[in-house]
């Protein structure tokens, strides 16, 4: 009995430590994918990219076996299928537990558990059993003693607030008062948080150019075009702190304690159809590295600046087997290969991702299939490339995709004749970047990787905040503090109205 207490007094010390040590920004990794990569190799990617918290659809027993003994934090899902059969029996919930939560632990360090996605406006019929389905798990991690390392929670949509602008007057769609009401008491009585998924693209588009693109991709705005909300005269410098500062108030609104808001999504599509002008490389990389900067701040949006804003990147891949608009399948931040598809800087440093001291030449996002496969023939003929290791049964030739023979083919010339005055171009279909393209077993031209896998792991410790501290315990500082409280238990034995723009 007195180790049960003092481990779930370690694991509560834990917890507010955690939420003191200032914002982080983690990582969807979705599943509906062609050629996802095989699970130790999805890690390595997110460990070489010093990416130290995740968030899992589902509760894949694969990869939560890959993430064992790397510290990176992860956050499980409860499908929508599943919400159902959950929300309707105790041992269901507790069974779920068993199987995909406490068979994994420790070694596997899983914090979170997000029940559903956007359950009230994806699936309204399981709004039923959603509140159950939370506190029958809930239950089941208090049995486990789990319920001081684990919180439960449930994304939403910001399709919950019909009229987020200006956020002093949000309020939820009054239809779901009573299960909204019901979700707000559980995660205040379980110390809690709201789950949000927040996309300022989706309000741009829909907006209609109401606001300026650079307020949704968190650019700087001259002063007489700064948003202000009329009631509170808070400025707003970005669509994602309006849309945050929303939901606060839209909470607020239930006379509950203030419960901190995370984004569980959020990101920018990085090629759309010919509808879909605002999708493209070189906005998503201006929003996800802002969101990066404006995360890693540590503070929050104007109406509650002292509570940091934790968000989680959508996503990690692209999933190309989903439907809809082209934009939908091209969110990724990475390809398959661990190569990035545009630079990101996850420090307040503003270094990039992946090994900075080298250059490598990929082919470009989205570049034509003709011209790609004319780059491919020159490089691999006149140009003199070695393409064996992209050839049938060899380590690069899988994903057997153009794409990824073609920054083989490409990176291979570049860095052979870049000394003597080889460019990394061929026709517009190639772009430099800093990151390692290296995987698996396929190791590409230059690259300073000698273990089998294409990526060097460093420590994953959360992001540095702006004082130098990180968002994780190093690990000696961690076991000291565990032996000492290890002794010191042992010793003791015990509102609707448009914005308004400034002119």
């Amino acid at each position: 009995m007195m180790l049960k207490i003092w481990a779930g007094s370690i694991l509560l010390i834990f917890g507010m430590l955690s939420s003191s040590l200032g914002g982080y920004v983690g990582i969807n990794i979705g599943t509906d994918i062609s050629n996802l990569p095989a699970t130790s190799d999805v890690v390595a990617i997110i460990k070489a990219n010093q990416i130290t918290h995740v968030r899992l659809f589902d509760a894949d027993a694969h990869m939560l076996t890959a993430l064992a003994d790397t510290g990176i934090e992860v956050m499980v899902g409860v499908t929508n299928e599943e919400v159902l059969g959950i929300g309707g029996s105790a041992s269901e919930a507790a069974a779920w537990i068993n199987k995909n939560v406490a068979a994994y632990l420790p070694s596997t360090n899983i914090t979170a558990i997000s029940v559903g996605s956007e359950v009230l406006t994806a699936i309204p019929n399981a709004a039923p059993v959603l509140v159950p389905a939370m506190n029958y798990l809930h239950k089941a991690l208090v049995a486990s003693n789990l319920n001081y390392q684990i919180k439960i929670s449930a994304p939403q949509s910001m399709d919950l607030i019909p009229k987020p602008f200006p956020p002093s007057t949000a309020t939820f769609n009054s239809t779901w008062n009573s299960t909204i009401f019901q979700i707000l008491q559980f995660l205040e009585n379980t110390n809690s948080y709201f789950m949000l998924n927040a996309y300022p693209y989706h309000g741009y588009i829909i907006n209609d150019g109401i606001f300026p693109i650079d307020y949704a991709l968190f650019r700087p705005m001259t002063s007489v075009k700064q948003i202000v909300d009329p009631n509170t005269l808070f400025h707003y410098d970005s669509m994602f702190d309006a849309m945050v500062d929303a939901t606060y108030n839209s909470i607020a609104a239930f006379n509950t304690s203030t419960i901190p808001v995370v984004v569980t999504e959020s990101g920018w599509p990085w090629l759309g159809g010919v509808d879909e002008p605002d999708a493209t490389v070189d906005n998503a990389e201006t929003y996800n590295n802002n969101l990066i900067r404006r995360v890693l701040n540590n503070s929050g949006p104007p109406s509650q600046p002292t509570i940091p804003i934790n968000a989680y990147i959508y996503e990690l891949f692209n999933e190309d087997k989903r439907s809809g608009p082209v934009s939908k399948r091209n969110w990724g931040a990475f390809f398959p290969n661990g190569s990035s598809v545009y630079p990101l800087s996850l420090s307040t440093s503003d270094n990039s991702i992946g090994n900075s001291s080298l250059g490598f030449c990929v082919a470009r996002p989205g570049a034509d299939s003709t011209k790609l496969q004319s780059g491919v023939s020159w490089a691999c003929g006149q140009g003199q490339a070695n393409c064996t290791a992209i050839q049938s049964g060899q380590p690069c030739y899988l994903p057997d995709t153009l794409q990824n023979h073609a920054s083989y083919a490409y990176n291979d010339y570049y860095q052979k004749m870049k000394s003597v005055g080889g460019t990394c171009d061929f026709d517009g279909t190639a772009i430099t970047t800093k990151n390692d393209p290296s995987y698996g077993s396929c190791i590409f031209t230059g690259s300073s990787n000698s273990s089998s896998f294409g990526f060097t792991p460093r420590s994953a410790y959360g992001p540095v905040s702006p004082m130098g501290y990180s968002s994780k315990l190093h690990i000696p500082v961690l076991g000291s503090f565990l032996f000492t409280m290890l002794v010191t238990f042992l010793v003791v034995d015990v509102h609707s109205i448009p914005f308004v723009i400034a002119y």
